[in-house]
């Protein structure tokens, strides 16, 4: 009989095969899944605080998913650009739930490339190639994304970037460039937008792309009100205005879309990640006029809109409906929320904690004066809670942020049992 291959087993093989460029994780080697709990190879139990990487909206191996998955794979797996009934289903299931405006959709297989597809846009639409784009944002790791990422480590030693990007400072309200406090600020860092872009633009300014909250920066959420002052400069100055909810959408913020939180109107809207809750699928989004700027042939993804990953995007909107997760997103993130300001109050090494409906940033520090930012501690809490059987991983600018975004289907039981185990870890720092 075949001898069962261990963790270790499976991480030589790591070491062996694959480059060490991906994130860090805990040296867990993942097996299955359901709802939000996962196993690793050994048999080992998690509650999973993840979502993969805020993708798994629906939960893992939902069996509807799976179902649907399975169909569709029998049946037809790949067309290129020939429409399918998948496809067009998905499409119009998907502007049926957009703001008024946002009238076409085009699918794309990642959140990168979406975005490089809005950018092409803009530019296309405008006829001009600067685009405005922020401290901390993330957009992808493909020349045109990574451009407009106000990430240096992303773009280290990777030589020049697309030109045109214009970085301005994001409202990180805990830890703010100006050093003000909002709400006496009275949105600085908005005002201080002109002065950027008075400084660096050479006259051709095309659009703004912004996250609704910023992911890998640490989970950063600009103050209310800032996100629809934003729209409303772009629109002044006529720049396409992108919303990036590849991240934020699918329920993740307790709405459906991020933008509903500040009933925003974008020119372009780009999905992912939760749109197939683990079937790989992007979408753009945007107003009929912009999109007639393309013609035949200018834009398409060999994988984007395949049947398969529309299927399961189609099915996971019918579970997202009948079972009510967004609606649970919201009111078991304020339980969630709750549970971590009780720890924040009880340990002084947490510095901040923010977010919403089913997405949080845990920020530590060495100092809550100071707010010295505590990377190390931070891996340490990760390893120790992954150790103690919750699925957990660190980002930020300083790399001092726990990750907090469980699947949407997580039940108030779970809440309990994960917050539990980071309690017992935390107590022992």
């Amino acid at each position: 009989m075949k001898k069962k291959r261990t963790t270790e087993d499976w991480l030589e093989l790591a070491r062996r095969f694959e480059p060490g460029c991906m994130n860090w994780q805990a040296p867990v080697v993942w097996d299955h899944g359901q709802g939000a709990e996962i196993w690793d190879v050994d048999g080992k139990h998690y509650y999973d605080w993840t979502s993969g990487v805020l993708v798994t909206n629906a939960g893992h191996a939902h069996p509807r998913l799976a179902e649907a998955l399975a169909k569709q794979a029998s049946r037809l797996l790949n067309t290129f650009d020939f429409p399918t009934p998948e496809r067009l289903t998905l499409a119009q299931r998907l502007i049926e739930l957009m703001p008024a405006g946002l009238t076409k959709v085009i699918f794309m297989t990642t959140g990168a490339e979406a975005l490089d597809a809005a950018l092409r846009l803009a530019r296309r639409y405008t006829g001009n190639f600067e685009v405005v784009a922020f401290w901390g944002g993330f957009h992808g790791r493909s020349y045109g994304p990574m451009s407009v990422t106000g990430i240096a480590k992303i773009r280290h030693h990777f030589g020049p970037t697309v030109p045109g990007t214009i970085l301005a400072p994001y409202p990180y309200c805990y830890r703010c460039p100006f050093e003000k406090a909002h709400p006496e600020c009275e949105l600085f860092c908005l005002d201080f937008l002109d002065k950027v872009v008075e400084v660096e633009s050479s006259g051709f300014l095309a659009g703004l792309v912004v996250e609704p909250y910023q992911g890998t920066a640490g989970f950063i959420f600009p103050p209310p009100g800032y996100l629809k002052k934003l729209e409303e400069w772009a629109k002044k100055k006529k720049l396409v205005f992108i919303l990036d909810e590849v991240q934020s959408s699918y329920g993740r913020t307790g709405r459906m879309w991020a933008l509903e939180h500040e009933n925003l109107q974008p020119d372009i809207l780009c999905l992912g990640k939760g749109i197939g809750s683990g079937a790989p699928l992007a979408a753009v989004v945007s107003r009929s006029e912009i999109f007639a700027c393309l013609g035949p042939g200018e834009m398409s993804s060999t994988m984007g809109g395949n049947p398969l990953s529309c299927a399961g995007a189609l099915a996971v909107l019918e579970i997202m409906a009948e079972e009510r997760l967004v609606e649970k997103a919201a009111m078991n993130g304020e339980y969630l929320k709750n549970r971590l300001l009780h720890l924040q109050n009880k340990f002084p090494f947490i510095g901040d904690v923010r977010g919403m409906g089913l997405v949080y940033g845990i920020e530590f520090v060495k100092d809550r004066k100071t707010k010295e930012p505590a990377p190390e501690l931070a891996q340490q809490i990760v390893l120790k809670c992954v150790a103690n059987g919750l699925m957990c991983g660190k980002l930020g600018i300083h790399g001092n942020v726990m990750r907090v975004a469980p699947p949407l289907v997580i039940t108030r039981e779970q809440i309990d049992a994960s917050t539990t185990i980071l309690e017992k870890v935390l107590a022992t720092f």
